[in-house]
């Protein structure tokens, strides 16, 4: 009895957990490193993670970039800007851009956003976090960044 419980157990493991070999490469995350090494802190300053969502079905399986920084300074240090974007591009052929909103914390802010539109294959993805102007929508120079080479 103690085996066939055992056999009925282990075969709906394997059932439950499929193989790797079949599995979806996503969710993928990235780290992404400060393009100014001089940045206090620099080191793990934001991450990325890319997945699948369904906003309202029935409708089309999209992908989710999610950006959060830690540890940047306020972005008019960098110019005339009084926000965060993330900025994300298949070099030469598309890009997106939105949004990071502040959450004030003990130890400084976190910026954080996402972006839920994108029906491209996930291929040599550039992400950045970049300081941007509200009102004018220039977008300064990346500070951090990372490239995807492949999340499917």
């Amino acid at each position: 009895m103690k085996k066939l419980t055992l056999v009925i157990v282990l075969s709906f493991v394997v059932l439950a957990y499929p193989n790797q070999t079949n599995a979806s490469k996503m969710p993928c995350s990235l780290i992404l490193e400060p393009v100014d090494k001089h940045l206090k802190n620099a080191k793990g300053k934001g991450t990325a993670l890319i997945y699948k969502v369904q906003l309202n079905p029935p409708s089309f399986v999209r992908t989710n970039i999610s950006i959060m920084a830690v540890h940047l300074p306020h972005p008019s240090t960098y110019g005339r800007y009084d926000q965060y974007e993330g900025f994300a591009t298949i070099p030469g052929y598309i890009s997106w851009r939105f949004k990071l909103y502040s959450t004030p914390e003990e130890d400084g802010v976190t910026w954080a956003g996402k972006f839920d539109w994108i029906t491209e294959e996930m291929k040599n993805v550039k992400i950045q976090v970049r300081p941007s102007n509200s009102k004018t929508e220039k977008l300064g120079s990346p500070l951090l960044q990372g490239t995807l080479s492949s999340c499917n």
